[in-house]
């Protein structure tokens, strides 16, 4: 008699990570990373204070310091997002990451088995038997392709060519425009390619004062931006070292002025994705550039990333003279000079 499937909570906390579960909330933009923790306002309770809320990566657990006054898990923190029990929280983790029950079941066993321990009764709950799903991927599956394409955008909005100092040629080569209408309509439209050259998804940048009703960037319900890494499948074609910035505009910016092998990884932190297609598409001989924003998260970032990447490639941290400065802010003097200093 085939034995029965069950959540092993311990498997399932243990294959995903807080960053992840931020990320398909779509709020890990919304925190600043310092060390090994992530700090920002309290999701669970919508507060504003940034401080309020601690992530401590090294540990994988949560604290909010606020109205909450408990901390917790990954499974806690979507039971207290969803208003769900812990099976239910574990059993939708098991279907966003798409974990595979049976092999982490057997795992665990294996792991008893050398012990000598049993599985704690705590860490397991039977309930139906559930579909074999696929191995872990992070955030679920891959994003899907558009079937449409937004044509008729305004390409000589003045936010592009005056606020931004786009050129014409830079917005038609990167299909940027001003969207009139549909879920973009009064917004920047920026198209997402996969590596494959094919559109995911399109940001929409807000061209006036930011404010709640209107925040800076609105990306489509259901596209994690943790599985792309923007400009890639561009970037691949060219020559040089690899410049990896934060935003869609900096991007733009260097690319305009020359600097044709250049990402962009949508924020500050690199995805454990974004890490693997780098990694695909560069070897021991090539050159990377972290070149994110000079502020706190900029600089977390950037030191997380050399590590990370360091490890097969050879990596250098790009450092504005002042606080506050971004690759959008360069001239193309000085991208012509960084460029030259890379032998």
């Amino acid at each position: 008699m085939p034995k029965s499937k069950f959540v092993d909570f311990k498997a399932v906390k243990a294959a995903i990570t807080m960053e992840q579960v931020l990320e398909h909330y779509g709020l890990l933009d919304k925190f600043k990373r310092s060390g090994d923790s992530l700090n920002g306002p309290c999701p669970i309770h919508k507060g504003n204070n940034p401080t309020q809320f601690r992530v401590s990566t090294a540990k994988n657990v949560w604290n909010c310091f606020s109205e909450c006054k408990h901390g917790g898990n990954v499974l806690d923190f979507i039971a207290e997002m969803d208003d769900v029990s812990i099976l239910v929280a574990a059993n939708k983790a098991i279907e966003w990451f798409r974990l595979n029950p049976e092999e982490m079941s057997a795992s665990s066993e294996q792991e008893a088995g050398e012990t000598g321990e049993a599985p704690k009764a705590s860490d397991a709950v039977r309930p139906k038997p559930a579909a074999r799903s696929a191995p872990v991927q992070e955030n679920g599956a891959p994003n899907k392709p558009l079937q449409f394409r937004l044509d008729k955008l305004e390409r000589q909005h003045p936010y592009l060519i005056k606020d931004r100092g786009l050129t014409l040629e830079t917005i038609v080569d990167f299909g940027v425009g001003y969207c009139d209408k549909g879920m973009m309509a009064d917004r920047i439209a920026i198209p997402i390619n996969n590596v494959e050259g094919k559109v995911v998804a399109y940001a929409g940048r807000f061209p006036g004062e930011v404010s709640e009703e209107n925040p800076k960037y609105k990306l489509p319900p259901g596209f994690k931006k943790s599985l792309e890494v923007y400009n890639l499948d561009r970037a691949i074609k060219e020559s040089g070292p690899l410049v990896i910035v934060e935003g869609f505009f900096g991007c733009m910016k260097l690319h305009q002025f020359g600097c044709r092998k250049v990402v962009a990884l949508m924020g500050s932190t690199m995805s454990a994705t974004q890490e693997e297609l780098i990694r695909k598409h560069t070897d021991r001989n090539s050159q990377v550039i972290v070149m994110l924003d000079e502020d706190e998260a900029g600089r977390a970032g950037s030191e997380d990333i050399a590590v990370r990447l360091s490890k097969f490639v050879f990596v250098t941290i790009h450092a504005f003279d002042k606080d506050g400065q971004q690759p959008e802010n360069m001239s193309a003097e000085e991208v012509k000079q960084m460029l030259g200093g890379v032998s």
